[in-house]
């Protein structure tokens, strides 16, 4: 299938500045965690399912509901059908808002906290936005109102604002501190990016996929750049829904080997090259991401040098073209 027009007769999507490479990886994806059967488990759950619930519906709790994970961290903490009813609903909600329909409340009289060690524009305005239209009020947090591990121990800052708050959303650097504040607070946490992964950027372009290119499932997703959190996503979302994805990156710059491997053992066609041409033929989609993120500024002149041909330019994009079938 021929890649979907947006620029070139191709989706080629970009993405904002992510984060540094992790050195290493202490911690991968854990299994989901069930919600505690009690009432005040069921009834935060009920906030985070909210948005994707119609907005008169209630979630079982009986002792044959699924359980879902409390938090949102990882891609693949969720089944297949979790992920695309998710997709779906948002597809749903979004026309609603763009037709100028603001009926649907979800979160109405609910606050979220947004812990900014990371700051980041557009990570800002998407989540103080969406949630506002969705009726919630969103608490800005940046680098220096909590200084999360220094000032208050991580297990301080979840406890204290999920006493104030409904929802916690954090861009952090370390992928533990996610966890940690998961671990530690009764209420919702979602993964706003660490080193290790970027669910949230990662579900909004899987949405981009299916407005444009129409389906995730068997397409062939390349991706031209660093091998960094921005990729772990994709593999994570390739451990859940079938497709073929390639990374192409400097020698030195692959994923993380593990992360692959989750991807692999569950059934997508996964490669890693250090060729950007032979990659990107047959894509339904093309991607990329910048050279040097925050924290890597030091990094940044090396790293123009070792990924000169690692971007999505016009000889790629046409190359992708004639090399369509």
């Amino acid at each position: 299938m021929a890649a979907a027009a947006i620029s070139g007769g191709h989706l080629v999507l970009s993405t904002p500045a992510s984060t540094r490479r992790p050195q290493s990886l202490p911690l991968h994806p854990p299994s989901a965690r069930p919600i505690a059967a009690s009432s005040a488990s069921a009834a935060r759950h009920g906030v985070a399912a909210a948005a994707v619930s119609s907005p008169a519906a209630v979630p079982s709790t009986g002792k044959d509901a699924k359980q879902l994970p409390k938090d949102f961290l990882h891609i693949n903490d969720f089944d297949k059908d979790t992920i695309m009813k998710i997709l779906n609903r948002a597809i749903e909600v979004k026309a609603m808002i763009k037709s100028g329909d603001r009926s649907f409340q979800p979160f109405k009289g609910k606050s979220m906290a947004m812990i900014f060690a990371k700051p980041s524009m557009r990570t800002r305005v998407s989540f103080e936005t969406g949630f506002f239209l969705l009726g919630g009020h969103a608490v800005y947090l940046g680098p220096d109102d909590i200084q999360m591990g220094k000032r208050e121990e991580t297990r301080d800052v979840a406890r204290v604002l999920s006493g104030y708050n409904d929802i916690i959303m954090a861009r952090v650097f370390a992928h533990q501190d996610i966890l940690d504040l998961a671990k530690y607070a009764p209420v919702p946490v979602i993964n706003g990016l660490t080193d290790y992964n970027h669910p949230c950027q990662i579900m909004a372009d899987a949405l981009t996929m299916l407005e444009h290119v129409g389906r995730i499932e068997n397409t062939k997703v390349v991706y031209v750049g660093d091998g960094n959190n921005i990729v772990h996503s994709w593999l994570l979302l390739a451990a859940v829904i079938p497709f073929h994805f390639v990374c192409a990156c400097p020698k030195g710059f692959e994923p993380d080997a593990k992360t692959v491997e989750i991807a692999r053992s569950a059934g997508s066609k996964i490669e890693i090259t250090n060729d950007p041409k032979e990659a990107v033929k047959g894509a339904d989609v093309v991607y990329t991401d910048v050279w040097a993120s925050m924290g890597q500024k030091e990094e940044a002149e090396y790293r123009k040098k070792v990924f000169q041909g690692f971007m999505v330019s016009l000889p790629l994009v046409l190359y992708c073209h004639l090399h369509q079938f």
